[in-house]
Formats: C-alpha cells, structure tokens, sequence
C-alpha cells in the first residue's frame, strides 16, 4: 500500500497544480486518468458500482462525489476539491484536497483550518488510541474556529475494498465507551469534511453530488494511513 499511495500523491499533486482560473473539471478528470494509467494502476472510483469517472469534483457548496463535467469551469475565488483513489497491487489508497483560486482572507484561513484538522487527526492515529479521539480532534479544532463537521459523511478503513471498517465521523456521535480501538496495521482514510456554514447536506439531481444544504462554501482533506507500532505512517504523503 505504500507503493500505491506515494503514485496516488503523485498524482495528486499534479492535480493539484493544474487547477486554476479558466481550467475546467473535466480536463482534471482527463489528467488523473492519463496519470494514473501511467503508475501502472486502476482509478477505484471507477469500482464503484454506476459511478463511471476516474475523480469526483466539487466547486464551493459542493462537498463530495462531483461528477467531473467539462462544463464546469472554474473562476478566480472558486473552490474546488478534489477526491481520487487507485488501485494498485491488490489495494486501494484514497486521498482528497480542496484549493481555492486567488482566495479572500476568510476562504484561505477556511482552508488552513481544514488542513490543521487534518494534520492533527492524523496524529491520534496510533495503537491504543481509539476512532474517538480522531473525530474528537477534527471537531474541536473545526467548531473552535467558528465552522461546522459534516456529519452525514464519514471517513473510513481501506485495504483491498476501498471502504471498509471503522468509520471515522468528523463529529462525536457518542461516548468514548465503545468507540473502536485502533490497532497497529490498521489501514485509516482520515477525512476532514466540513462547511462555512451548517452541517445539513443534501443529494442534487444528478443523483451523486452532495452539497452543503444552506449553500455555504465546504472543503475535504484526506489521506491514507497506516496505524504502526511507531506511529502514524501517511502512505499518501508528498515526496
């Protein structure tokens, strides 16, 4: 899984560049999928069952599972986010990030609110900690900042099914009592999902994009890890 995460933040990075004033989803979707056909690997988006693309890709509301059309076409303050996972050797790694084009004070410090969460959350991911107190880390660092956990999404194991147990709620939905222990090996999708405004999301018409339901700007940041005995080990960390 390490080989298949430092292809997918390959990947990601050059995503990450190309977005910018005037690019459209469509061509980010046409760059993943040449990018990661030339890993040697398979996009595990794909996998699943009825989605047909290589990413998922949402603009300001929009929060997970954009369907990457080249009709949308992206304007300086927009933001967008991206989430994509390969397939490689038998196993899936997942990863997902949100930019901001030329963005105002407000959106930028959003953004690095989401980035800090993430960080930290990664951080609780050690043998004898429980999925608690990473979702107990993503909340408190998002509402401190005056911002709202999704709660209707969660982050998520990953091995050689791209979902798989625990899931990892950005929110606390109960007591430390009972929350799963995290175990060395443990393969973690830790996702900070979460919104300028209210938590509500909704379903639009196309049948896969969620968006935020008051229609406040949202954002992702997600990366794959390895629980070990040494601590957390991003396995979609950049070179």
């Amino acid at each position: 899984m390490r080989q298949g995460g430092r292809k997918l933040a390959s990947v990601r990075e050059s995503l990450l560049k190309k977005i910018d004033e005037g690019v459209n989803a469509g061509e980010i979707e046409e760059l993943a999928t040449r990018l990661i056909k030339k890993e040697g690997a398979e996009a595990s988006f794909k996998m699943v069952p009825g989605y047909k693309w290589t990413t998922c890709i949402n603009v300001n509301e929009g929060l997970v599972h954009g369907i990457p059309k080249k009709e949308i076409v992206f304007k300086k303050g927009d933001v967008v986010s991206v989430d994509l996972g390969i397939y490689y050797k038998g196993f899936h790694t997942d990863t997902s990030f949100t930019k901001a084009i030329d963005p105002d004070r407000k959106v930028a410090n959003f953004l690095k609110v989401g980035r800090i969460a993430v960080g930290e959350a990664i951080d609780k991911a050690r043998p004898g900690n429980l999925v608690y107190d990473i979702s107990k880390t993503i909340e408190r660092i998002v509402e401190s900042a005056g911002f709202s956990p999704i709660r209707a999404l969660v982050g998520h194991g990953i091995g050689k099914a791209l979902h798989e147990e625990p899931q990892i709620p950005c929110f606390v939905p109960g007591t430390r009592d009972g929350s799963p222990e995290l175990l060395s090996g443990m393969v973690l999708a830790i996702e900070v999902m979460y919104s300028l405004g209210k938590p509500d999301v909704v379903l639009n018409n196309d049948g896969w994009t969620i968006s935020t339901a008051d229609g406040k700007i949202s954002a992702l940041f997600e990366d794959t890890i390895a629980v070990t005995k040494k601590g957390p080990l991003i396995l979609t960390a950049s070179d």
